[in-house]
């Protein structure tokens, strides 16, 4: 006769039901690549989008930058000034300056009627880079902006002897139309001069329109005639104001149109008969709602299943206090009639216990604890509970016991 029980003593048999590594690695894969994913472009992006790159300004060494042509100038007596705002830069403009504008068309219209109203009261040398059409109406009225063209080596094409003494240099950008019989224009694309010279102003100022500010950049300094070119244009007199606007110049909140002020008017009817249409397509393929209609199930669960599924939505959930509460009423609903307890104080700590330790012969705290005892801390305990509670039910129907063992 073998004994087919369990050994609650030891818990050698007890089933480990604890998440080991493996299994916490394939519930937790998907966030955890997900998570890596989002850092990774994160700091991509960051990478890509980290700093300024220098772009034309005199004390950048990066390609984009201009410091080679500031040395240049300044090895040849030209004293260079940078600023960033419009006021500082016309405050340091007189009669012998250049005024350098690196980005006309980032710029609000006061903070250009600012640089032209000094630059023709000083009778200063005004030098836009690839300013637009909008550039082009504050500080050379009547001229008309075209392309932008391909930025390459272009032969001057002109009279002018300083783009003559400079011979090809890297333009294009805007090709300009300037007023008849006015400046000179050189540099052309499709008829069109990149590079343009008016007098203005009283005080014999000029101003030169720069279709493409690559010839002042670091790494196309060396190339054709673009140092010749350069240190003419912005070393004819013997003080450079570098005007290179910060943020704080950009086009204001007041001047720029909002989003919808962009969109056609009609958007708003399309908005709302595409809200009419949503709205109809929902009532024809909502669900409808009417009485709960019960129906037989299609094939019949088997108790153990049941069981086996609660089990592991209780284990899925960490509901060990739940299932631990389970087993134990459970266990008392079947002992209380072995043992002469009422069904109606099966679940009452003081007379069962007591009932089930006279049968057993075990003590009435150890069944008290093992009947109403607190939840188990993990799923190891779990499992050990459920092996003692099977074990005092065996020993609370011992010959039921014995029979089965007989019949094995």
């Amino acid at each position: 006769m073998s004994d087919t029980g369990t050994d609650t003593g030891t818990g050698t048999d007890t089933t480990a039901v604890s998440p080991d590594a493996r299994r916490l690695w394939l519930r937790g894969r998907g966030l955890l690549t997900a998570l890596a994913l989002l850092v990774l472009a994160g700091a991509l992006l960051g990478l890509l989008t980290s700093g300024d790159d220098g772009s034309l300004d005199p004390r950048s060494a990066t390609q984009h930058g201009s410091r080679a042509i500031a040395e240049l100038l300044a090895d040849r007596g030209v004293d260079t000034t940078l600023t960033t705002t419009a006021r500082e830069a016309a405050a340091a403009t007189g009669p012998d300056t250049t005024l350098l504008v690196v980005r006309p068309e980032a710029l609000t219209d006061s903070t250009r009627e600012i640089l032209r109203r000094a630059a023709s009261d000083t009778g200063a040398r005004l030098v836009l880079l690839a300013p637009g059409q909008a550039a082009l109406d504050t500080f050379a009225p009547g001229v008309l902006a075209a392309g932008p063209a391909t930025v390459e080596e272009r032969q001057p094409d002109c009279a002018d002897p300083v783009a003559r003494r400079a011979g090809s240099a890297r333009l294009g950008g805007y090709g300009y139309v300037p007023p008849a019989a006015e400046g000179t224009g050189c540099y052309p694309v499709s008829g069109l001069p990149t590079l343009v010279t008016l007098p203005t102003g009283p005080a014999a100022g000029e101003t030169v329109l720069l279709g493409a500010a690559d010839l002042l950049h670091n790494q196309h300094l060396d190339e054709d005639g673009n140092a010749s070119l350069a240190l003419q244009l912005l070393g004819a007199r013997d003080h450079l104001v570098w005007y290179l606007p910060s943020g704080e110049e950009a086009p204001g909140a007041a001047e720029e149109e909002s989003l919808l002020g962009l969109l056609d008017p009609g958007w708003r009817w399309a908005t709302l008969q595409l809200a009419l249409a949503v709205a109809l397509a929902a009532l024809w393929r909502a669900r409808r709602l009417g009485p709960v209609v019960t129906e037989r199930l299609p094939v019949t669960v088997r108790a153990a299943e049941t069981t086996e599924g609660h089990a592991r939505l209780y284990h899925r959930a960490g509901a060990r206090d739940r299932a631990a509460d389970a087993l134990r009423a459970a266990t008392r609903d079947r002992l209380a009639p072995l043992v002469g307890v009422a069904p109606a104080a099966a679940h009452t700590p003081e007379a069962l216990p007591a009932a089930v330790a006279a049968h057993t012969g075990d003590a009435p705290q150890a069944v008290h604890a093992l009947l109403f005892g607190p939840p188990p801390g993990d799923d190891t305990a779990l499992v050990r509970l459920a092996d003692d509670l099977d074990a005092l039910e065996r020993r609370v129907t011992p010959d039921a016991t014995k029979g089965k063992d007989h019949s094995s």
